[in-house]
């Protein structure tokens, strides 16, 4: 891969804005009453879910799309379009072109800071790999998606912080085949449903080739909100938080290699989830909560566990083994926080089984009924959900002793709507779940309204296990 050219973005200058607003006095902006911007120098708390994911790795997605022209005319047209919409989009996402401030007081808190003059790193880049096979669905080397994912800027030191840079692109064109764009980013910044509200609005002004009035008017009244009032907490759950995580050692920005883990994309559309839940229903008639994430993550996770026993691996039956996921909590709280919150407000879920149980015939059955009642009863439960939160981080300690497997992203997320100009999304790959022991990613796929699309990286032993296990299962619903 060669890389084209290595810059920065930022958003607008004052200067810039006033100079745009001159050149149309006469415009009327949208009244958005309540939504207050953020400014220059704006020092905002990382809230209380994003303090917890201060130290650890960033997270990594990558959009394939289709685009069948050349160098030249991506270099001349297609670049500065993408770098002035980026502009415009991040004066709406101003902590996104700020950075983290980690103190080295205790008695402070991570924090945001946006001051005139910070940007996000942009990476142009060129590949002459195979841009059709990257974005097939069968086993693909995972290593060679790291061509394709920015690396954050190195941690700086200012006096009483450490200064960490949340954000990073890289677009790689293919040429006459396609082009990819590849985002870094710190989980303390936001969550899934930030940085999907971020890509989509990025992609709508470049289709557009809007302005920032544009911008607003298409956003209406879901302009982003960072304002962390916005989330209550009045048992101190952000100050236990940081309390034990300010002990716990930074993790690299970069992406060590090689992986040597394959990548596979399982599409289960309507018809299979459906059968799958016909056949839970079967065995297990009192479930009152059956969802297709439930459906779907239990089959995975059943299935995740027996192709460790069927290549030989040596569990004791007596073994915990973890299911962990994402909960977005907006709507679960009271009062409920707006779903166009900016920030990390995810809490997560947690199921634990025996491994022999989980490993048995009738393993997903089990799961399933296990995934229904807890979601239920706690992730949808507003007197729940949260309960237990200062335990959260101790409770992930136990859990090395035991089996894992978590989610990345969630099936709600529409990534493949994501649409620049060139078309909708080819594919969309979260190569951050190589990082983890076993995790998989879930979306809302692209030819199948209903069906979820789930991304998984393993050994190749291991894959190929899954693979046989994973289509007999299916098989067998029918």
């Amino acid at each position: 891969m060669h890389i084209t050219k290595k810059q920065t973005i930022k958003p607008p200058s004052n200067l810039e804005q006033k100079q745009r607003n001159n050149d149309n006095p006469n415009r009327k902006l949208p009244n958005f009453t309540g939504t207050r911007r953020v400014a220059t120098g704006d020092i905002i708390s990382a809230g209380t879910f994003g303090s917890s994911m201060v130290a650890f790795a960033p997270h990594a997605t990558t959009l394939f799309l289709r685009f069948r022209r050349f160098k030249t005319q991506f270099l001349g047209t297609q670049v500065p379009k993408l770098k002035q919409s980026l502009s415009l989009t991040l004066k709406h996402y101003i902590p996104f072109a700020g950075n983290i401030l980690y103190p080295l007081i205790p008695t402070e808190k991570p924090s945001f800071r946006y001051v005139e003059g910070d940007s996000v790193p942009f990476t142009v880049s060129e590949s002459t790999n195979d841009f059709d096979s990257l974005v097939g669905y069968g086993p693909r080397d995972a290593d060679q998606f790291y061509d394709y994912v920015p690396h954050l800027p190195p941690v700086k030191d200012e006096t009483g912080f450490k200064i960490l840079p949340g954000l990073a692109i890289q677009v790689t064109l293919f040429s006459g085949s396609g082009i990819c764009i590849g985002i870094a980013y710190s989980h303390a910044f936001a969550d899934g449903v930030g940085i999907v509200s971020f890509i989509k609005a990025w992609a709508s002004t470049n289709k557009l080739e809007g302005t920032d009035e544009d911008l607003l008017i298409r956003a209406g009244k879901n302009m982003p909100l960072f304002d962390r009032n916005l989330v209550r907490d009045p048992h101190g759950i952000g100050t236990v938080f940081w309390n034990q995580i300010r002990h716990v050692p930074f993790h690299s920005s970069t992406f060590p290699l090689p992986k040597k883990k394959v990548r596979t994309t399982y599409l289960l559309h309507e018809s299979d989830i459906k059968k799958l839940k016909e056949s839970v229903m079967s065995k297990k008639p009192g479930i009152t909560y059956l969802s297709s994430f439930v459906t779907v993550a239990a089959y995975m996770w059943s299935t995740i566990v027996k192709s460790g026993d069927s290549i030989g691996e040596q569990v004791d039956e007596s073994r915990d083994e973890y299911f962990i996921f994402p909960v977005d909590v907006r709507a679960r709280v009271d009062p409920p926080v707006p779903g166009n919150y900016i920030g990390n407000c995810t809490a997560p879920g947690r199921l634990k089984m025996r491994h022999g149980v989980l490993a048995g015939d009738e393993g997903f059955f089990a799961a399933a009924e296990a995934m229904s009642y807890y979601i239920q009863n706690t992730v949808n439960n507003k007197e729940r959900v949260l309960e237990g939160a200062e335990n959260w981080l101790s409770d992930f300690k136990k859990m090395k002793g035991g089996g894992t497997f978590g989610v990345s992203e969630s099936p709600k997320f529409d990534l493949y709507s994501v649409d620049f100009g060139w078309g909708e999304a080819r594919k969309v790959e979260v190569p951050s779940i190589d990082w983890e022991n076993h995790t998989m990613s879930m979306c809302k796929p692209r030819d199948s309204e209903r069906g979820i699309e789930v991304g998984l990286s393993l050994p190749t032993p291991r894959m190929e296990a899954f693979a046989a296990l994973f289509a007999h299962g299916l098989q067998q619903s029918r």
